[in-house]
């Protein structure tokens, strides 16, 4: 357990950006779900508007360092690549 008091505002400071990045995170992952589930209903035109949405958020979370920015880069290039398979 930290007992300076420098080691203890550093619990706090993690504590409060394992919150943020995971609420980024959360959110992140529901844009995603929303493209692959228009996909798999077989619905191109709200899929390819699910990922005009869901695409933002995914770069957003590479920026603020969620995910790795060619993670995000595969992510959105395997989705449209999908949705580009659907016809």
């Amino acid at each position: 357990m930290a007992n300076t008091k420098s080691a203890k505002k550093m619990v706090r400071k993690i504590a409060s950006r394992t919150a943020v990045n995971t609420a980024r995170r959360s959110r992140m992952r529901t844009f995603i779900r929303r493209v692959e589930e228009a996909i798999t209903s077989g619905d191109s035109a709200r899929a390819s508007e699910a990922l005009r949405e869901a695409q933002p958020e995914i770069m957003r979370a590479a920026s603020k360092g969620v995910l790795h920015k060619n993670t995000s880069a595969r992510k959105i290039s395997r989705l449209s690549a999908r949705i580009k398979a659907m016809g």
